[in-house]
């Protein structure tokens, strides 16, 4: 398993490595951006797919409304409208899936390979590809900013409980915001959702609603123990995400698809 999807990250993280002046933590930010650019073709349609699903929400409250004793009515009259404006209710999860598994394999990297010994550079060669090695007795630099990547990011107080850092809090945060750009109107439709029958929320709502704050949760919780390198590739993919999705709320393209379809 770590050479059919850790080791590619591996050789491509040193490959950066040696071309972006021996800096990790910026071979880390390159290949984040560069796995960000290569999603667009299939990130940018399922986001402006979440911007439709935000005004469609009058139609979805009306649904509720006329099929508020019937969940089952109610739930094929949704997917029946979701089926004609050509969203898909849970589009706005496969980013965050993409961005786990991804996550999942930098980890192991980290917690396989880059980890601060004697040796490091010698246990590098033996994952890497030919063309991708390092020069033996060369050293690998884990230092970015003032973070050591193979170690978590968090603030020790003496005599206190150890805080989360800056870029576990700023990965979290971001993570929250693009998750809640995607998912628009969670509030208002869990409101809605009471007038049916069991008052429990339809199940596209309780989708928006646990991928909201799971994945920033998640965020929270295992930067505490994450090295920092991958909480950076973190950050990075969830700043990215929160900036495309912002460009696309303020675009009319989406507006434009949805009136067309409508009409």
């Amino acid at each position: 398993m770590f050479q059919f999807l850790s080791q590619p990250i591996l050789n491509a993280l040193i490959i950066l490595y040696k071309v972006l002046f021996s800096n990790l933590g910026l071979a880390i930010v390159a290949l984040t951006s560069f796995v960000r650019l290569l999603l667009l073709p299939l990130t940018n349609p399922q986001l402006k797919s979440a911007k439709i699903m935000q005004q469609l929400n009058p139609e979805l409250q009306k649904l509720k409304e006329k099929f508020k004793d019937d969940k089952q009515k109610l739930a094929q009259a949704q997917m029946e409208l979701y089926k004609k404006n050509g969203i898909n209710p849970a589009a706005g999860c496969l980013p965050q899936i993409v961005q786990f598994v991804i996550l999942i394999s930098l980890y192991q990297v980290f917690n396989q390979v880059i980890k601060p010994e004697a040796n490091l550079v010698d246990v590098l060669n033996k994952n890497l590809y030919q063309f991708a090695k390092l020069p033996t007795g060369s050293v690998l630099n884990l230092n970015f900013l003032y973070l050591d990547l193979s170690k978590p990011d968090l603030l020790k107080i003496p005599g206190f409980f150890n805080l989360p850092g800056l870029f576990v809090v700023l990965a979290t945060v971001f993570q929250f915001l693009s998750s809640r750009m995607m998912m628009p109107g969670v509030k208002e439709g869990q409101k809605e959702a009471e007038v049916t029958k069991g008052k429990e929320d339809d199940v596209a709502m309780s989708m928006q609603k646990q991928m909201l704050y799971l994945f920033p949760a998640m965020t929270l919780i295992f930067g505490y123990t994450m090295p920092s390198g991958v909480i950076l590739y973190w950050f990075v993919f969830s700043l990215f995400s929160f900036v495309q999705q912002f460009m696309i709320n303020k675009s009319k393209e989406g507006y434009l698809l949805y009136d067309k379809r409508r009409n």
